[in-house]
C-alpha cells in the first residue's frame, strides 16, 4: 500500500487550526455529527462484542476508509518496545499486513511521533515520499491523511489513510478533526481490550498455579499420628515451592526420607521439585542405598536439566528398631542431629547438589551412619536459616538451634510449627520456601503417655474454632467417651482456644495453635500450645464470679468443668501451654 514516507515534512502537510470548530469542520464534509455518532457506535459496538482484538481492528478501518471516502487505510500500532510500528489492518487494493516500520519514519512514525494529526495533499511533491511500494504495486498515492491513536500520554499507532475519492482527491482539514475523532475512540477501545485481555490472562495464570499448587501439595505426605518418627512441614514463599520432603515406610520396615531445595524460584523451580520428589518415592522404593539412590536421581536430572538447573537434597533411611540412619547429602544444608542430652552436631555434605555433573563409581554418593539412640536428626532448607526473625537479622543456624531446645519436651511435630511460628512473627515476606523434616528416636513423641486420639494445627482465626470443636466431638465418640464428658472437654478448648486469639494473639489471624488429646487409662488429656509471647502462669487467675461478663468466662468455666487445669510456658522464643485433664468416672469406660 502506499503512502508511507520518510522522515521529514512537505510543504504540503497541514495540521488542523485550532481555532476550527469541531461542528464546522464536520458540517463541511458533508456528514452529519448523528453520521459521526453512528459510527462511533458501531466500532463500539464491534470492540465490545467481540473477543478477536485483529478482526475488529480491520473492521474498525474498513468502517473509517469507507466513512472518510478514502481508496485505503492502514492501522499501525507500536510494539511494546515502542521501537517498532507494525501494520495490524488494512482496507483497499494493496495488502500491507505485516508491514513494520521505525517508530519514527514516514508519514505514520512523524505522527506518532507529534501525536498529531497530518495531511500531505500531493504526495508526488514530497521529497521524502517512498516510493516502492507504489513501484512494485502499480497503485498511485496522491494524498495521505493520518491520524495517531494515544491515550493520555500513551501512544498507541495511527491510522493513516490515502487518496481521497471524488472531488481533486485530496483530503482537507475537516477529514482530519473526523479521523482525529475516531482514532482517538479506537485507541481507548484497544486499550480497554488490552485491559480485558490481560485480566483474563491474569485469571488464567491465577488459575493454573492453583491448580499447580494443589498438585504440588499433593506431592507431600501426609502427617501421620505420634508416635510415627517422621515428620515434616513445607510453607512456600510463593504459591508454588521449589522446596519438597518426603518419607514412608518400605516393606522391611525401614523409613525412607529426603528432604531438598531446588535452586530458583517460580513454575520452572517448581516443576523441577515435582520430578526430583517424583523420581525419590518411585526409585527409593526398590534401591536400598540412600547414595546410590541419589546418584541414580542425579543422573536423571543431568540428562534432562535446563538453564543450569540443579537440586540439593539429603536422602536417608531409618530404622526404627535399631534407630539407626543411613544418610546421603547432596550438597544441601548441614542436618543437625540432636542427642538426648541436647547436644547437637551438624553433617555436612560430603558432595555437590544433583544435576551438576554425574558422578562416577558404582557407589554413588557418600553415605554417613548415625546413631540416634533417643535423638532427633533434623534436615532444613536454607529459607529457614536465612528468614527474618527481627529486623534484618536472620535466624541462623544458632537461632534455630535455640528454637528447637526451648520446645524440646514438644511432640516432635510441634517443635517443627514452633520453627514456622517464630518466622512468622517478624512480618516480613519470607525470602524463601521454609521446609523442615525431623527424624525422631525417641523423646517426647515416642515416650508420650496413652493412646492417641486427636491432633490439630490450626489458626488463631475465629471462624476455624467451629471445625475444632466437631473434631473433638467426633474423636471422643469414636472413643466411646460419655457424652457429658465430651460436652465439658468442648466448652473448656473452645473458651481456652477464644482467649488464646483474643488475649495470647491480640486477634492476629495468623497466629498457630496446636491441640492434642490423648487418652491414658481413665485420663482425657488436653495440650494446647500457642506461639505468642510467655506470659507468667502465676498472672493467670479465674476472675470472681460477680465480675464474669459474657464472653469472659475463661480460666473459671475451664477449671469448673475439668479436673485438672495447668499453665505452663514455653520459655526463651515465645509460647504457652496449656494441659487439661478430665477424668472418666468409673464404670463409664469405653
Amino acid at each position: 500500500m502506499p503512502g508511507f514516507a520518510r522522515r521529514g515534512d512537505s510543504g504540503h502537510s497541514r495540521r488542523m487550526g485550532a481555532r476550527q470548530s469541531l461542528d464546522d469542520l464536520v458540517a463541511r464534509s458533508g456528514k452529519t455529527a448523528a453520521d459521526h455518532l453512528e459510527l462511533l457506535a458501531l466500532m463500539g459496538a464491534d470492540f465490545a462484542s467481540s473477543r478477536n482484538l485483529a478482526a475488529t481492528l480491520a473492521k474498525a478501518v474498513e468502517r473509517i476508509t469507507h466513512y472518510l471516502d478514502a481508496e485505503g487505510g492502514a492501522l499501525f500500532l507500536l510494539d511494546e518496545t515502542g521501537g517498532k510500528l507494525r501494520c495490524y489492518a488494512c482496507c483497499g487494493a494493496v495488502e500491507i499486513i505485516g508491514l513494520v516500520l521505525d517508530a519514527d519514519q514516514g508519514i505514520v512514525g512523524r505522527s506518532v511521533q507529534a501525536n498529531a494529526g497530518c495531511i500531505v495533499r500531493d504526495a508526488s511533491e514530497d521529497p521524502d515520499f517512498h516510493r516502492a511500494v507504489d513501484g512494485q504495486t502499480g497503485f498511485t498515492t496522491r494524498s495521505i491523511l493520518c491520524a495517531p491513536m494515544s491515550v493520555r500520554d500513551e501512544r498507541i499507532g495511527a491510522i493513516e489513510l490515502v487518496n481521497k475519492r471524488g472531488g481533486d482527491g485530496l483530503f482537507d482539514n475537516s477529514d482530519l478533526a473526523i479521523l482525529q475523532g475516531l482514532s482517538a475512540s479506537a485507541a481507548l477501545a484497544i486499550v480497554n481490550v488490552r485491559q480485558a485481555q490481560a485480566l483474563v490472562e491474569q485469571e488464567r495464570v491465577r488459575h493454573e498455579l492453583e491448580l499447580a499448587t494443589e498438585i504440588q501439595r499433593s506431592l507431600l505426605p501426609k502427617a501421620r499420628p505420634e508416635p510415627f518418627p517422621v515428620h515434616g512441614i513445607n510453607v512456600p514463599a510463593r504459591m508454588v515451592s521449589g522446596d519438597f520432603f518426603d518419607f514412608f515406610e518400605r516393606e522391611d520396615g525401614a523409613i525412607c526420607f529426603a528432604l531438598g531445595d531446588v535452586a530458583g524460584k517460580g513454575m520452572n523451580a517448581a516443576l523441577m521439585m515435582a520430578k526430583t520428589a517424583s523420581l525419590f518415592r518411585c526409585l527409593g522404593k526398590t534401591e536400598m542405598s540412600p547414595g546410590r539412590l541419589l546418584a541414580v536421581i542425579n543422573r536423571e536430572i543431568c540428562e534432562t536439566s535446563t538453564r543450569g538447573m540443579f537440586v540439593t537434597m539429603v536422602g536417608g533411611v531409618f530404622e526404627p528398631g535399631t534407630g539407626k540412619v543411613r544418610l546421603a547429602n547432596a550438597g544441601h544444608e548441614p542436618p543437625l542431629c540432636r542427642d538426648r542430652d541436647g547436644r547437637y552436631r551438624a553433617l555436612p555434605a560430603e558432595a555437590p547438589p544433583l544435576g551438576i555433573l554425574p558422578l562416577p563409581g558404582p557407589d554413588g554418593y557418600p553415605e554417613t551412619e548415625v546413631d540416634l539412640d533417643g535423638g532427633t536428626l533434623y534436615l532444613f532448607s536454607d529459607g529457614v536459616t536465612e528468614g527474618y526473625v527481627e529486623d534484618e537479622r536472620t535466624l541462623g543456624v544458632e537461632g534455630l538451634k535455640a528454637i528447637l531446645e526451648t520446645c524440646s519436651e514438644m511432640p516432635v511435630a510441634d517443635r517443627l510449627h514452633a520453627v514456622i511460628a517464630r518466622l512468622h512473627q517478624s512480618r516480613r515476606p519470607l525470602r524463601d520456601d521454609l521446609t523442615l523434616l525431623a527424624v525422631n528416636d525417641a523423646g517426647p513423641a515416642g515416650q508420650s503417655v496413652g493412646e492417641g486420639l486427636l491432633r490439630l494445627a490450626f489458626p488463631s482465626r475465629p471462624p476455624e474454632l467451629k471445625g475444632v470443636r466437631e473434631a473433638i466431638a467426633a474423636a471422643l465418640e469414636a472413643a466411646d467417651c460419655p457424652e457429658d464428658v465430651a460436652r465439658d472437654c468442648v466448652m473448656a478448648v473452645d473458651e481456652a482456644c477464644q482467649n488464646i486469639i483474643r488475649h495470647a494473639y491480640g486477634g492476629d489471624p495468623d497466629g498457630e495453635i496446636t491441640l492434642e488429646i490423648r487418652r491414658n487409662g481413665d485420663d482425657l488429656i488436653v495440650l494446647l500450645r500457642d506461639f505468642a509471647e510467655t506470659v507468667d502462669p502465676g498472672q493467670i487467675r479465674p476472675r470472681d464470679l460477680d465480675q464474669v461478663r459474657p464472653g469472659g468466662l475463661g480460666t473459671h468455666l475451664m477449671q469448673e468443668t475439668m479436673d485438672v487445669v495447668e499453665f505452663a510456658p514455653a520459655s526463651g522464643h515465645g509460647g504457652n501451654l496449656l494441659k487439661m485433664v478430665k477424668r472418666l468416672r468409673v464404670g463409664e469406660a469405653r
